[in-house]
């Protein structure tokens, strides 16, 4: 039973805030034209007929939304995008999700989400002083409450959300005031993706290093794993990664031994490109508008950007988390694993404080 997910952008890179560390703006600025505008219906009503083709009864899609900012495409997009899958879908299961930012997020975009199951995760980052630090607006206004707003408009309609947080510098000296937050608002799952510096060119002065990766990921596994023996299960999506790695065997993110899959994102165009990072033209595997899943798959798995031999650090090769990691995901390894001159690799300090109890814990779930 095949089961697939295909990440679409149906706003290409627009979007209606300026946050500073917004990897998508830096990774669209390098291509020949940095946004395709928002996506016709034509190209979507082609997108999903060639992903359904591909799909017998009881398999599963996901479909994911994300951008730039995926609801500037407007809820009639999203309205026709449903209408045409429930049309076509047959005996096929389909699941859908999209990342926003929550600043169009109104009643009648509740009302959808809720109709639809859709899950929906809103770019927060927990703390205000943080948060509008980073992500203004056009205008240069701050958005944290506009953003909270928006995710109590969802809760009151009962529609399934999660937090994203870009971890900063600022954040990870706040591990405390963050699972304060989670545990009284009763978040159930919480995502960090580490701030990350541009692909080429000057750094940013708000980008993660190693070791504040390892003092913020360690301090709050304590206090998780204190709640956990407690009986109060909250998902944070790097433990839930390594409990799956190492009680399993099982890789739930994308990078975390060091390899990379294939993956299905799709411009607003219909061209496909095998990882969100590294949407750039060269790595452009094909155009899901005229192609198949199937099709596009085999070419990606081929691409210049998976098959390429990438050199591990010096020092992972003393590294005894070497078969755990590989030295994770590419586009995190100077933030995370200190491949940019840094003496430490964060994810080693983080496992060096963490993995023992983090073994006691796998070893309970195992028993």
């Amino acid at each position: 039973m095949k089961n697939i997910s295909i990440m679409i952008k149906p706003a290409s890179s627009l979007c209606n805030l300026s946050c500073e560390y917004c990897f998508y703006e830096d990774v669209s600025s390098k291509r020949a034209m940095s946004s395709c505008g928002v996506m016709k219906r034509e190209t979507a009503n082609k997108i999903i007929d060639n992903v359904l083709s591909c799909l017998n009864d009881m398999d599963a899609v996901s479909f994911v939304f994300q951008g730039g900012e995926p609801t500037l495409a407007g809820l009639p997009f999203f309205l026709h995008f449903t209408e045409e899958v429930e049309k076509k879908k047959g005996s096929v299961l389909v699941n859908y999700a999209i990342q926003t930012n929550g600043i169009l997020i109104d009643k009648s975009w509740c009302r959808f989400f809720k109709s639809n199951n859709f899950l929906v995760g809103i770019s927060q980052d927990i703390l205000p002083e943080v948060h509008d630090k980073y992500r203004k607006d056009t205008n240069g206004s701050d958005t944290y409450e506009r953003v909270n707003a928006a995710r109590k408009a969802l809760l009151s309609y009962g529609v399934e959300y999660n937090i994203l947080s870009v971890l900063t510098n600022d954040l990870a000296k706040e591990p405390e005031k963050v699972w304060d937050y989670l545990c009284r608002e009763n978040i159930g799952y919480t995502q960090f993706i580490p701030c990350l510096g541009k692909i080429e060119g000057e750094k940013k002065s708000c980008r993660l290093n190693p070791c504040s990766f390892a003092g913020f990921y360690s301090h709050l596994f304590f206090l998780w794993a204190k709640a956990f023996k407690a009986g109060k299960y909250r998902s944070i999506k790097l433990f839930d990664d390594l409990i799956n790695l190492l009680a399993y065997g099982k890789q739930t993110a994308c990078g975390i031994t060091g390899k990379c899959s294939p993956q299905f994102v799709v411009e607003a165009d219909g061209r496909v490109f095998p990882c969100d990072f590294y949407a750039l033209d060269e790595y452009c595997i094909g155009n899901l508008a005229c192609e198949n899943v199937e099709d596009i798959y085999n070419k990606a798995a081929k691409s210049s950007f998976i098959t390429r031999d990438d050199a591990e650090a010096d020092f992972c090769c003393r590294c005894p988390y070497l078969k755990i990691c590989h030295g994770g995901c590419l586009r995190m390894r100077k933030e995370v694993c200190g491949f940019d001159g840094e003496n430490e690799c964060g994810y080693r300090l983080f496992l060096d404080n963490c993995l023992p109890e983090l073994q006691q814990i796998i070893h309970s779930i195992l028993n």
